[in-house]
């Protein structure tokens, strides 16, 4: 395997846009860094570096190993790295002996969005004063959207900004999954939920599909996030 981060890179990022010639962060992402609020996975590393080590992955795997792999519709892609930012788990399995630790909630990620309930474990609860046991992640799961799709979903929400475009790059960073799996997981009911209800809710767009629907609940009837904060304001 290729270790991007070891070797000194060329790649160029440009600081202003925070993009590369193939990826950019965008500010659905960068909450995950700014927001101390957001309830997923937190990142604690420079941007641009972050960034710059994407596209070194990326870029430099011999053997295909950090490839673009498809996702649930054309316009989003996922590339899977090694955890280079030490970020931890934000997934807990349910257990009998934590399921009475559950809480649930209505939460949107955001004021254009819907409020939509969802349940979650909180940190304190699960590891009490020992925040330092949670567990560090093999991988980050990066997703992707196509710059198209972030242009057109700014349009449907109002939120196209002329003086501030988006980068020239073909791929936006929109989401950084701490996680061990080196495959999609899949994305919680609501959400795809969300999806369906079409870019105006915030969603993609892209209809349900019983069969990934049903995976999904299968993957999280067992699961739920672990959160930091006293209500959830991330995925």
């Amino acid at each position: 395997m290729t270790n991007a981060s070891s070797k000194s890179s060329n790649t160029v990022v440009d600081e202003r846009t925070l993009s590369t010639d193939i990826f950019f962060l965008d500010d659905f992402a960068i909450r995950q860094w700014d927001d101390p609020n957001y309830s997923g996975t937190i990142i604690a590393h420079d941007k641009i570096d972050f960034v710059r080590k994407i596209h070194d992955y990326h870029t430099s795997s011999s053997s295909g190993e950090h490839k673009l792999v498809d996702g649930y519709a054309p316009f989003c892609k996922h590339v899977f790295v090694p955890n280079f930012v030490n970020a931890k788990v934000a997934t807990v399995e349910i257990t009998k002996e934590n399921e009475h630790l559950l809480k649930s909630g209505y939460s949107a990620r955001s004021e254009n969005e819907l409020a939509v309930l969802t349940r979650w474990f909180h940190v304190n609860d699960i590891f009490g004063d020992n925040a330092e046991d949670i567990k560090t992640s093999k991988m980050l799961d990066i997703i992707l959207y196509s710059r198209d799709q972030l242009v057109k979903e700014r349009e449907a929400t109002g939120k196209a900004d002329p003086n501030r475009p988006l980068p020239d790059a073909p791929w936006g960073i929109i989401s950084i999954k701490a996680q061990d799996e080196p495959f999609e997981l899949p994305m919680q009911p609501i959400t795809m939920m969300r999806n369906a209800l079409g870019k105006s809710e915030g969603g993609s767009g892209v209809p349900l599909e019983k069969s990934k629907y049903d995976a999904s609940v299968a993957y999280w009837r067992n699961h739920a996030p672990l959160l930091k904060t006293d209500t959830p304001n991330g995925d």
